[in-house]
């Protein structure tokens, strides 16, 4: 009775302890966090729309591990090579724009393994 005990014991505080498993941050969730900023990314307009910063709010605190920012970085870079028409002044520009303070210079050279 006294290991049964125990091994209830040993097992809750297993689970108590246990860390939150997050998924990994995917290619797919960034795109579709900026997917709403694409329009004003080649346009311009007078402000930036809220569902973008929206999104980039999420994606901001969706990315808190280093491979995290390394996978958002990747998959930025990676989907604005592939789209023609972008302004790089108000990519650059985006997350100061959407009140987002992120450490490093958005860039077509920004080193993602930061």
């Amino acid at each position: 009775m006294a290991s049964l005990k125990f091994a209830c014991v040993l097992l809750l505080c297993m689970i108590i302890g246990a860390p939150i498993a997050q998924a990994a941050l995917s290619c797919n969730d960034v795109n579709k966090n900026v997917l709403p900023c694409l329009p004003y990314l080649k346009n311009g307009g007078p402000s930036v729309p809220r569902d973008c910063c929206a999104g980039v709010t999420t994606l901001n605190n969706q990315a808190k591990t280093k491979a995290d920012r390394q996978t958002a970085c990747n998959c930025l870079k990676n989907a604005a090579a592939t789209i023609k028409g972008l302004n790089p002044n108000l990519v650059a520009g985006l997350p100061k724009s959407c009140g987002v303070n992120i450490p490093y210079k958005i860039s077509p050279s920004t080193d993602c393994n930061m």
